[in-house]
């Protein structure tokens, strides 16, 4: 009640929409009332023995009886499955108790006598984040906040981690064969949220930036009430989801049973500095995943006198970096012509022991994240989804071959009938001989109509893009999860992989400009270009590099600057485009040419917004319509 006092939320910015002056004086939060939430917090809401701190406890106590229970229900139900007797109606009966807690701590999340606190919450939550004087008060109302997390934790938990073990699963099976030969997506559908999971997702989600200072505070939140936040990682910030992977990672590692040897013990790794990566393959191929992932590596040239203390290990993994993608190998070929990331060689089987070298690769990447290592590697979007367990679809084709995913969109816009004669087969040349892939079977004798273009578009780009190199794939994947745990990583998306593999870049803002052109009617002093920059300008480092991936397809930056960024035909400087439609669009994007479509916004705060959401949510770089 005292906090409605201030103007609405939504009134109170740090920005207006046109000029980006400061929130009026009369915004500002006056002594008087700052006296009054102090009071009313140190009275009622700080003591330990206040309502919410109360509520907590008795909510946490519910949850651990009611999971313990259920927990040892099972496994007696487990061990005495084989009994069909009267001592078996006996067990059942003095379950039921213990069912009906379990029961009542699920029906939580659906309770409507929670839904005015929630509510209440929610709205303080909104003033603290609209005035930054009442920034505490959101630190205070944390046992409130954990509490709802605990009472959604049924709802939501155990739903999540159904849907990471479904998304582990696809990493091994990204595309199976069913009856007929058709091919199954193993996330091709997504269940539908229920109510409970909507609220909690509505929830988290406008309170996003609240949450994210929390945990930025208190990292040890998400191992605990904080937890839910992990299975819609969604909501998490970049470097939350990084203090949190690396705090697993690392008492994975410490707690790792089996074990042979010590964490931090010394591997020592002697390579020539001209086959250093030969030798480094041969060297590791003896070595078990555990011990590459709990080893702290020493690196010592052949013929040179530098001691490891760290600089000479940095420099082995950027050699290994730059090796990986050496056309000498056959491992990587360019995404497309003149571009900076790399896919796997369908035609790797040139090198005998190419598999064993995806193997090897994926453990070197691997390893460079447990050591935190910033590696020169950047890879195509659909790698990125391979790895973490993601389907990819047709629009991920531009950045391997621009034409051919031309023609794939054309196919879907326009109506094909008697102008487009082909079957559901793709011919290929290996090396000089060509060879006929049926999509499906007896695939050379289905012609492509109208009814099921859909259908053909969806299969050759999993040729192209998952059947051909499936077996590099899995390669890289039995070497990456080796050392890097395949639930852990997916709390990642493609975006936010590329900068825990190759690093934040350091963008030069002024050199970004410099190096921009201008089309379809905007320049450098168009309203919607000013406020553009302005935006990049607000930015973080990690808003920004994402734009970067948004655009251009990748987070990296020229040695030489924005001046020598390259793109389908070799250098392709920045651009921004007009783009007449609906000024309720987001921004889209074409990664070939590093263009970048900007509707007619008709305020800052609607360019900035946009703009944000497309890069955060957006993570394919292509944009929503």
């Amino acid at each position: 009640h005292v906090l409605q006092a201030l103007p609405p939320p939504e009134a109170a910015g740090d920005e207006s929409g046109d000029g980006g002056a400061a929130a009026p004086a009369a915004d500002a939060v006056s002594t008087e009332l700052l006296d009054r939430v102090r009071d009313i917090t140190l009275a009622k809401f700080s003591p330990a023995s206040s309502h919410q701190s109360r509520l907590l406890r008795l909510l946490m106590a519910i949850d651990y009886i009611s999971t313990t229970v259920a927990k040892r229900l099972e496994e007696k139900q487990r061990t005495q499955s084989s009994r069909m007797d009267v001592d078996a109606a006996a067990d059942t009966a003095e379950s039921a108790p213990s069912e009906l807690l379990h029961l009542r701590s699920l029906a939580l999340g659906h309770d409507s006598q929670f839904q005015p606190l929630w509510a209440a919450t929610g709205r303080c939550l909104q003033y603290t984040s609209a005035h930054s004087e009442l920034a505490h008060v959101a630190t205070v109302l944390l046992p409130l906040i954990e509490s709802f997390m605990v009472v959604f934790k049924p709802v939501v938990g155990e739903r999540g981690r159904t849907a990471a073990g479904a998304a582990g699963t696809a990493a091994e099976s990204s595309v199976s064969e069913a009856d007929g030969g058709a091919l199954v997506s193993p996330t091709s559908t997504q269940a539908v949220p229920t109510v409970g999971e909507a609220y909690f997702q509505s929830f988290t989600e406008k309170h996003k930036k609240v949450l994210n200072t929390l945990v930025r505070n208190n990292p040890g939140l998400l191992s605990g009430s904080f937890s839910l936040l992990v299975f819609n990682p969604h909501v998490l910030d970049f470097d939350n989801k990084r203090s949190y992977f690396y705090q697993r990672l690392h008492d994975d590692s410490s707690t790792r049973r089996g074990s042979t040897r010590p964490l931090g013990h010394m591997m020592q790794v002697n390579v020539r500095r001209r086959t250093v990566f030969e030798d480094s393959y041969h060297q590791f191929a003896g070595k078990s995943g555990d011990e590459i992932k709990r080893a702290r590596i020493n690196v010592k040239f052949h013929d040179e006198e530098g001691v490891d203390a760290g600089g000479v290990s940095r420099e082995w993994f950027q050699a290994l970096a730059r090796q990986m993608f050496n056309p000498d190998y056959a491992l990587f070929k360019p995404s497309a012509s003149g571009r900076v990331t790399y896919q796997p060689n369908p035609q790797s089987w040139a090198n005998p022991e190419h598999l064993l070298y995806f193997k090897f690769v994926g453990r070197i990447i691997g390893k460079a994240i447990v050591d935190q290592r910033v590696l020169d590697a950047y890879f195509t979007r659909s790698f990125y989804k391979h790895i973490l367990g993601r389907k990819v679809d047709y629009r991920d084709m531009e950045a391997i071959d621009p034409s051919y995913y031309k023609s794939l969109e054309w196919i879907l816009d326009n109506d094909i009938t008697d102008v487009f004669e082909e079957t559901f087969s793709i011919e290929v040349d290996d090396f000089g001989q060509h060879r006929v892939i049926d999509l499906i079977p007896n695939g050379h004798d289905v012609m492509v109509t109208e009814e099921n273009k859909a259908e053909y578009v969806r299969l050759v780009t999993e040729q192209r893009l998952y059947r051909a190199i499936k077996d590099q794939i899995n390669g890289f994947l039995t070497g990456f999860h080796d050392v890097i745990p395949k639930d852990l990583i997916q709390i990642f998306n493609e975006q936010e992989l590329e900068l825990l593999i190759s690093g934040m870049p350091d963008v030069d803002v002024d050199d970004w400009r410099n190096n921009t052109e201008y089309h379809g009617g905007y320049n450098s002093s168009s309203a919607q270009i000013q406020w553009f920059w302005r935006a990049v300008r607000s930015f973080d480092q990690e808003e920004r590099a994402k734009l970067l991936q948004f655009v251009t397809g990748t987070s990296k930056v020229p040695l030489e600057g924005f001046a020598h960024l390259q793109g389908n035909q070799g250098v392709q400087k920045f651009q921004i485009h007009k783009d007449f439609a609906s000024p309720t669009r987001l921004p889209t994007a074409h990664t070939c040419f590093n263009q970048l479509d900007l509707p007619l916004y008709d305020s800052f705060d609607s360019l900035k917004s946009n703009l944000l959401l497309a890069v955060s949510e957006c993570s394919t770089g292509f944009g929503f319509v």
